[in-house]
């Protein structure tokens, strides 16, 4: 018998693992495709320690050709140079992995035209499904695909009318909310809103709204009057803002909210070139903490969002799509984000 590592001259077949487990072929085959309601704990075990002694390698392209799939899940991102997309393409890899899936991936870079080409390029790929975080400007096409019964899980970004296909999103609305209160609560006056933009981005739209609802009713102000939004690749445009709305209430408290994570770090460049100090001249919070956060003096208050379990979710959502195990009708579900506070927002 071939020990564990020592080099094989012919593959291990599954009816080998059968024999020497003393199960049969169609039990091993139950094992390796995860299909363990049928199988006691010591039949499972069993299995488990002959394909480890034995070094056993199950032919992936011969169980995709007899059950009709490839073993593989096609992932589009709108943006993988966000540690939020690629946080997110971990998790949805560490169910992939477990399950005996490879993991294609594709970046739109926020085109709506490259998402709907990446789509199609995974989909001749044979994906078994599809994971898919929008540009959100090709809703009727997402549909589309739903309505032909391809398996599709959207993550973090849903569609404009959300609840007609699976999504996997972070709660937004209220953890907004309770930062702008929570920054009037603090005496401040006024509350700047920092964007690249939000005209389809779900997320984005939903804490613009939420900033907009909280400044109505926490400052009687309009939030519309305080969005500041900015070019991403110019940092002076940036600065530029920043410098108006300080220019704008001279003598006041003031603080901006940064959209999200992206938007955050360009924010701070800006503001350490326009020579403003973080919790003196401006409180400083907003969306996203990727390590960060406590390293950058004093601190700075965010709202973390779990991206990693995101992606853990949305894959597990889809496979259970793909078995055909799934709950009835689309599953909208939001996780929970936390308000972080540091001294960004509280010294000064």
């Amino acid at each position: 018998m071939p020990k564990k590592g020592e080099q094989q001259t012919k593959r291990v077949t599954i009816d080998q693992v059968a024999a020497q487990a003393g199960v049969s072929k169609t039990t091993v085959s139950r094992y390796l495709n995860q299909r363990y309601d049928a199988l006691s704990e010591d039949t499972r075990q069993r299995i488990h320690q002959v394909i480890e002694e034995l070094n056993y390698r199950p032919n992936r392209i011969a169980q995709s050709l007899k059950a009709r799939n490839s073993r593989m899940l096609g992932c589009l991102v709108s943006d993988i140079s966000s540690p939020f997309s690629s946080i997110i393409v971990k998790g949805i890899n560490s169910v992939c992995t477990q399950a005996g899936y490879q993991l294609l991936l594709v970046d739109s870079e926020d085109d709506p035209e490259r998402e709907r080409t990446g789509i199609q390029d995974l989909l001749e790929n044979q994906v078994d499904g599809l994971i898919v975080n929008t540009t959100g400007q090709n809703d009727e096409y997402l549909l589309s695909l739903h309505q032909r019964g391809i398996p599709l899980v959207l993550a973090d970004r849903c569609l404009s009318a959300p609840g007609m296909i699976d999504t996997v999103a972070t709660e937004n609305y209220h953890i907004t909310y309770q930062c702008i209160t929570y920054l009037r609560g603090l005496g401040y006056e006024q509350v700047a809103f920092f964007t690249q933009g939000n005209r389809y981005v779900a997320p984005r739209i939903l804490r613009f709204q939420a900033y907009s609802d909280a400044m109505r009713e926490n400052f009687h102000l309009a939030g519309e009057e305080y969005m500041y939004q900015f070019d991403l690749e110019n940092t002076g445009d940036c600065v530029e803002k920043l410098r108006a709305f300080r220019e704008r209430f001279p003598g006041q408290r003031l603080a901006v909210f940064a959209v999200n994570g992206v938007t955050m770090l360009h924010m701070l460049q800006g503001i350490q070139s326009a020579g403003i100090h973080i919790g003196k001249d401006f409180g400083v919070c907003g969306f996203d903490d990727w390590g960060w956060a406590d390293l950058i003096p004093p601190g700075i208050t965010t709202i973390t969002q779990d991206s990693w379990e995101v992606g853990r979710r949305a894959a597990e959502l889809l496979l259970k799509r793909i078995r055909g195990t799934g709950p009835i009708g689309p599953v909208y579900e939001e996780l929970p984000n936390r308000l972080m506070i540091r001294g960004s927002t509280v010294s000064g």
